[in-house]
């Protein structure tokens, strides 16, 4: 049988110390997926903007809670001026701002106050993530949650009993609501994204153990290690698709030329 175009594989199984079902989106998990900030990522307007070397970070970053916010703040009182581009407007204004009831990343000139840009002298990207980074310390420790967790996304919902479902899967436009359909790009829709030698439950293991716990991503690590040893895993929607684009163009240049 083929699977249809859009078909994931998933994962699903009890957490052994909660009530809780886990459901793990295996199709993502073992792609090839990357991020490409400043690597050809087209950033998140409603037009291809690579030079702006945005990525995801255009409309600021909706803060989770009260300790997400501490978070940050601790984070951002570390930066120095070498590595913050926007500091001493922070200092002056802060880093949030409250919009529509939501707290949020301050924006400074169209992007968030953490993103440095193209002509700082650091180099363009995030404030707190390169800070992390040079204090040997996981950026997730150190950046609002939504970013970190990015292109990772965890749902919470519980039944009648109070038994909780924890779904684990890629971040799809649909998720951002109706701002995500004025993207140009997603990158979990981009073939150019999944270019890497590492599969994703490598590549962000710290953020998946974080998102669930360590038992449950060595679980899912050992299924997916004993069904890529067979052979067996579906390839991500965006690979298959490539690869049929391939083959179509490769048929076609070979009957060109027999021709």
């Amino acid at each position: 049988m083929v699977a249809p175009d859009d078909a994931h594989e998933w994962l699903s199984f009890e957490d052994p110390e909660e009530d809780r079902t886990w459901v793990i989106d295996l199709t993502f998990l073992s792609s090839p997926w990357k991020c490409i900030y400043g690597e050809g990522c087209q950033g998140v307007l409603a037009g291809p903007a690579p030079e702006l070397v945005q990525g995801c970070c255009s409309y600021g970053a909706h803060i989770a809670d009260k300790k997400d916010a501490r978070r940050v703040e601790r984070a951002a009182r570390q930066l120095t001026a070498e590595q913050f581009q926007h500091i001493e407007r922070a200092r002056r204004i802060g880093v949030f701002k409250e919009q529509g009831g939501e707290l949020k990343t301050r924006l400074v000139d169209g992007a968030c106050i953490f993103l440095n840009r193209p002509g700082f002298p650091g180099g363009p990207g995030c404030a707190l993530h390169r800070a992390a980074l040079e204090a040997g310390a996981p950026p997730l420790k150190w950046k609002p949650e939504v970013c970190w967790q990015l292109p990772l996304r965890r749902e919470d919902t519980s039944d009648d009993t109070g038994h909780v479902t924890s779904t684990v899967s890629q971040w799809d436009r649909r998720h951002w609501g109706e701002a995500g359909e004025e993207f140009h790009w997603w990158c979990t829709e981009a073939p150019e994204a999944f270019v890497s030698p590492t599969p994703v439950y490598v590549s962000l293991a710290d953020e998946l153990v974080e998102l669930t716990t360590r038992e449950v991503y060595e679980t899912v690590v050992t299924y997916l290690e004993e069904r890529t040893a067979q052979g067996t895993l579906l390839p991500h929607p965006v690979v298959r698709r490539s690869r049929q684009l391939s083959s179509a163009s490769s048929s076609a240049g070979s009957s060109s030329s027999d021709s």
